[in-house]
This record gives C-alpha cells, sequence and structure tokens, in this order.
C-alpha cells in the first residue's frame, strides 16, 4: 500500500481506492468486514460516503432508475438513504479499524456539514462525487481545507471540468487528482471513452484516473495501461444483498484478482527505454547469427561474399559487420561453419 505523501508524485504506482459507498447496508459489522477484504486484496485505500439524508434529498425525491432495479425496496430516495446513513460514531469506528490494518481512509461528503465532519475524523483526502462536481461552493470550502482532492467527472463537459479544477485551486489548492468516470451503473464498456483521461491530463497538468461503474474488470485493466494514476472501483461481500449498488460491485475475490492483475499491468509497461532485457540475453545467443565461413579457407586469402555466411549462434560477429569483413585477408587456416573473429583477419 502506497503511503498518502506518495500518492501524487508522478512515480508513484497507480493507487487504488476500494470503494464501498453504501454497500456497508448501514452496518458497522459489515463495513468492518469490507475493509478486512480491501486490505486482504491489496488496496490502497477504502471509501465510504457520508451524508445526512434530509440535507442530500427532498422527501419527495425518487431514486434513480439504476437503484430501482437494483434495490426492491419501494421506498423515496431520502428514506433509501437514512438507512444507509452513517454516523460520526460509527465512522471513527471504520476509521480507527482501517488505520489499524494500515490502509488509507477516505469518504465523499455530500454537503459542507459533511465534510467538516470528515476533516474533525481526519481522512487522508476528500473524494468529491461526480455530481457534486458543479457545487462549486462545496468544492471551494473543501479545498479550504488543505487536504489532498480526488474529483470524478462523470456528467461533465471539458469546461465544467476547468471550473471545479480553478475554484479548487483558488480556495487553497490543494493536491489534486481528476478522475474520468462514466455516471450510469452499470457503465457500458463502448462509453468509457477513456481517450478521455488524455484530454484532462493534458487540460489540468494533474494525475489522472478512472472511476470504474463497468462490470467485470477489462477497462480498469485497460485505464491503467493507458495511464491511469488512480483507479476507483465498487466492492461488495455479496452482490446478492440488498441495496442500491451491490448488483453493479466486484466480490472480494474478484477485487483481489483485479488489483493483482493492475499490478502486473503495471510491471508490464516499464520505463520506456528500448534495450533488451537480462533475461533476453541467453536467448540472444541462441538465436541471433554470427558471421561464420561458408568453406575452408587458407592463410592469406582475400575474403569475398562468397566465403561469408551468417549463421547461429550469435555469439561471433554480428552480421551488420560484413561490409566491413569482405575484403581482409586471413591470418590463419579457416575452417567452414568456423565462427569468424576480429584476430582472425588482418
Amino acid at each position: 500500500m502506497t503511503p498518502l505523501n506518495e500518492w501524487f508524485s508522478p512515480s508513484a504506482p497507480c493507487i487504488f481506492i476500494a470503494e464501498i459507498g453504501v454497500n456497508h447496508n448501514g452496518n458497522l459489522d459489515t463495513a468492518k468486514r469490507l475493509i478486512d477484504a480491501a486490505v486482504d486484496a491489496g488496496a490502497d485505500a477504502v471509501k465510504f460516503q457520508t451524508f445526512i439524508a434530509e440535507k442530500l434529498a427532498t422527501r419527495h425525491a425518487t431514486k434513480a432508475a439504476y437503484q430501482e432495479k437494483n434495490d426492491a425496496a419501494v421506498e423515496t430516495q431520502a428514506t433509501m438513504l437514512k438507512r444507509l446513513e452513517f454516523s460520526e460514531e460509527k465512522l471513527l469506528a471504520c476509521r480507527d479499524h482501517a488505520r489499524n490494518a494500515g490502509i488509507g481512509f477516505l469518504s465523499t461528503p455530500f454537503d459542507k456539514h459533511a465534510a467538516d465532519l470528515l476533516e474533525k475524523i481526519g481522512v487522508e483526502a476528500f473524494k468529491i462525487s461526480s455530481g457534486d462536481l458543479t457545487e462549486l461552493p462545496l468544492l471551494r470550502h473543501i479545498a479550504s481545507k488543505a487536504t489532498p482532492m480526488i474529483i470524478s467527472t462523470g456528467m461533465a463537459n471539458l469546461s465544467e471540468v476547468e471550473e471545479a479544477v480553478t475554484a479548487i485551486a483558488e480556495a487553497g489548492d490543494p493536491p489534486l487528482a481528476i478522475l474520468h468516470c462514466v455516471s450510469d451503473y452499470p457503465a457500458a464498456p463502448h462509453e468509457a471513452n477513456l481517450r478521455a483521461m488524455d484530454t484532462l491530463a493534458a487540460a489540468f497538468g494533474k494525475p489522472v484516473g478512472w472511476s470504474d461503474h463497468t462490470l467485470g474488470d477489462e477497462v480498469a485493466i485497460a485505464a491503467v495501461a493507458r495511464g491511469a494514476r488512480f483507479i476507483e472501483k465498487h466492492y461488495t461481500l455479496d452482490r446478492n444483498m440488498p441495496g442500491p449498488d451491490h448488483k453493479a460491485s466486484l466480490e472480494p475475490h474478484e477485487l483481489k484478482d483485479l488489483i493483482a492483475k493492475i499490478r502486473r499491468v503495471e510491471s508490464a509497461l516499464g520505463d520506456g527505454i528500448k534495450r533488451p532485457q537480462a533475461s533476453e540475453l541467453a536467448t540472444a545467443a541462441v538465436a541471433r547469427k554470427s558471421i561464420v565461413l561458408a568453406h575452408d579457407v587458407k592463410v592469406g586469402e582475400r575474403l569475398d561474399e562468397s566465403m561469408l555466411a551468417c549463421k547461429r549462434p550469435g555469439t561471433g560477429l554480428a552480421p551488420r559487420l560484413l561490409p566491413l569483413i569482405i575484403g581482409r585477408t586471413a591470418t590463419r587456416d579457416l575452417a567452414a561453419d568456423e565462427l569468424l573473429h576480429l584476430e582472425d583477419i588482418s
């Protein structure tokens, strides 16, 4: 797990944020088990959502279509949110459990009161939801706390992202990462548009990443290969649990498998310098060719093209040296198929 002070460094590995969100279903024991699963999987941080139902939605607000589909409970959005709230006491317990386990503790505040509560509790970073990207007063309030921020940009165009980044910079300019996102649950891979990460990186010069709402792990892995410095992904103890987000979440064994794949992809990216790897040297000796004698040659004979050939192994003079060898004379008798060496020619 990468320490927080390295998260925003260009040399840092991809930071994996395991999104608990509200998949604890309001239960502290479930939340702790989710934290343990993230630790076992090798995530860098867990992330909760902090809100007060009455401040987040009106009592008449309906649930989103995906929430209706994924959660059979017939209720308003406010009623659903109320049973998924986490109190300060529960958040403190989760913070302590995460810190004791050595994993980062993040949460998304949905209003200023929630942000103040998280500041009091102590989070490693504030995660801003896509839905709040355009609430500039909230962004300024959070940015003034000088705590790192990670913002999702689902549903946004580039000018809206620019407004958010500018507001954050003017209000405190904390360390900032920008996550590309598609705010559908689950999101369709053909809408992922991972090249938008390139646009965000070029436009703002900040670390970029991918908040993944697609099913499976292919798109998240592709995002890392394309340069994502942060990956966020929902997970659950069991996709069959009741609640709005479980159906689009990974189960613990899938989370562990995804993080392992990401680490392998990272190791495969390398440093970009084109050079032979140490493991290739033995293969080069066998697979490459050297200049050899096409037939027996007597001492003093002048070498012409017909006397020379290129054959394996690759432990002698390289074939690219042929133009420099032709026209030289043999300094000793040479046998057919013998590797030619510099001391064999004048």
